[in-house]
């Protein structure tokens, strides 16, 4: 069975700069890869620094343009309307979602679309509902704060969760009066191509959304992070590309706001129910192939329920589907591409090499000859000094170790360089809060996965990131604020 919309075309991809579609200066492009055929699907115009300085000074002279007197209410009303019509044309952008990643279409349209619409939606809302601070300083003055719009804003996107993770970005940039330069990852860009099309479609100015493709280094991503004119930096992606995005800004002493990697630890205690557990733990670690940064690649399961966790986990992972991404029974699609596919198989072959014990996956579906298909993985027998606990793998990739008490399980599961993400699991609520607060990571879940509230603060501790987003701190994030004094 495939889905009715497996025939959507790919599209071609150019920048957009100042409200039109423009190639390369030098008319250079590069090929776009559908990784679960292994297909060329099109090109992508590779900016040159000449059109990410255009598409800066664009984003600039719109501030000062029409949109700088957009009132708060105006502003909410295109949010809204961008959220309406990514759902008015939810199929097409599942479509090419999945074309470009890999991943099942019925997981796109719920994971990637609907969510983006939501984030829109969102902050149409939220902006409306904030308010200034004011102190009355023993009524010899009165303080307020004024809030505007930080400037231009460098949106440097990965390619996991390309459309839900750019509206995350994009919303409340413009709720808050900023203007965007975007550069989706280049193996992934054309649900942003089509974006920029609904936001000028939505009534958005020219010059306040504008858009280049390219690469890191020495390419647009390198151009757009040195660029003097740019006023903020938000980058989702490697810890490693996070710091010389970081690098690069330092001279302009540039806001940034990074969300990293992560290898983030899933705590299994007995007292919980081992088959909420198991079903929630399958999504937790492949879902979208294991390309999420929330994944919970490294799963400690108390020792009494170890060897039965173990058996059931693998029960259940042999159990999902591998295959055609459009076809509606698929459970796991491709990786996102040839590159990643090799770090990925690399990482199991290092496994093998460190003595763990391959439960189940470790290779290529034996029956798909095409595509960067990755068996989901289990692996044992390894210890939390062995390269694939400690590196993030992001792919769909797990190892599962015993514990034997709390205070042992609190450190190792801090025993990392990242911090973006737990999971707990336990009945028992005083050790729910007592675990949960020792946990050194940015989002901690406690009985649950991947449940989101899009007013709490989102972001890593350690090398998985700088900076909070979600609500209030992304609105920290996309304005500056100013404090005024009266005195009475």
């Amino acid at each position: 069975m495939q889905h009715a919309t497996f025939k959507t075309k790919s599209i071609n991809c150019r920048n957009f700069i100042n409200g039109e579609f423009i190639d390369a200066t030098d008319g250079k492009v590069f090929e776009n890869i559908n990784p679960a055929t292994e297909e060329v699907i099109g090109w992508v115009a590779e900016a040159t620094r000449e059109e990410v300085d255009a598409a800066v000074q664009s984003a600039k002279a719109a501030l000062k343009g029409p949109w700088g007197k957009f009132t708060v209410k105006e502003r909410s009303l295109l949010l809204r309307r961008i959220g309406d019509l990514i759902l008015e044309n939810v199929e097409e952008l599942t479509a090419l979602e999945t074309i470009d990643t890999g991943k099942p279409y019925h997981l796109a349209i719920e994971m990637d679309i609907k969510r983006a619409a939501h984030n829109f939606h969102f902050f149409a809302d939220y902006v409306t509902s904030l308010g200034n601070e004011s102190y009355n300083q023993d009524n010899m003055a009165l303080h307020y704060s004024v809030t505007r719009p930080v400037g231009v804003v460098a949106m440097i996107n990965p390619w996991n969760l390309p459309l839900l993770l750019l509206t995350w970005k994009l919303a409340p940039c413009l709720a808050a009066g900023s203007t965007a330069v975007m550069k989706p990852a280049e193996l992934t860009p054309m649900t942003a191509t089509r974006l920029v099309e609904l936001c000028q479609e939505a009534g958005i100015p020219d010059g306040v959304v504008n858009l280049v493709h390219g690469f890191g280094g020495n390419s647009a991503g390198a151009f757009l992070s040195e660029h003097p004119d740019v006023d903020a930096i938000t980058f989702t992606g490697e810890t490693k590309t996070g710091t010389t995005i970081m690098k690069a800004a330092a001279p302009t002493l540039k806001k940034v706001s990074f969300e990293l990697g992560g290898k983030n630890p899933t705590i299994i205690f007995k007292d919980s129910d081992l088959d909420e557990v198991l079903a929630t733990t399958l999504k937790s670690s492949f879902t979208n192939q294991g390309q999420v940064c929330l994944c919970g690649s490294r799963i400690y399961v108390e020792r009494d329920i170890y060897k039965e966790f173990v058996e059931k986990f693998v029960a259940r992972t042999k159990e999902l589907k591998i295959g055609d991404p459009f076809d509606a029974t698929t459970d796991i699609g491709s990786v996102v591409g040839k590159e990643h596919y090799e770090k990925v198989m690399g990482y199991i072959q290092i496994a093998r090499e460190e003595g763990g014990n391959i439960l189940t996956g470790g290779g290529r579906p034996a029956t798909i000859d095409k595509g960067y298909y990755i068996e989901p993985t289990i692996i044992t027998g390894l210890t939390d000094e062995d390269r694939c606990v400690r590196e993030e793998i992001f792919g769909p990739v797990v190892t599962v170790l015993p514990f034997d008490t709390e205070d042992d399980v609190i450190s190792r599961a801090n025993d990392t360089n990242y911090g973006l993400g737990a999971t707990i699991w336990t009945n028992d609520l005083r050790r729910a809060h007592r675990v949960a607060g020792q946990i050194e990571s940015g989002i901690v879940w406690v009985n649950t996965w991947y449940l989101r509230d899009l007013r709490t603060p989102f972001g890593g501790m350690k090398h998985s990131g700088i900076g909070r987003e979600g609500g209030a701190h992304s609105f920290e994030f996309y304005c500056e604020v100013s404090n005024v004094t009266i005195k009475l």
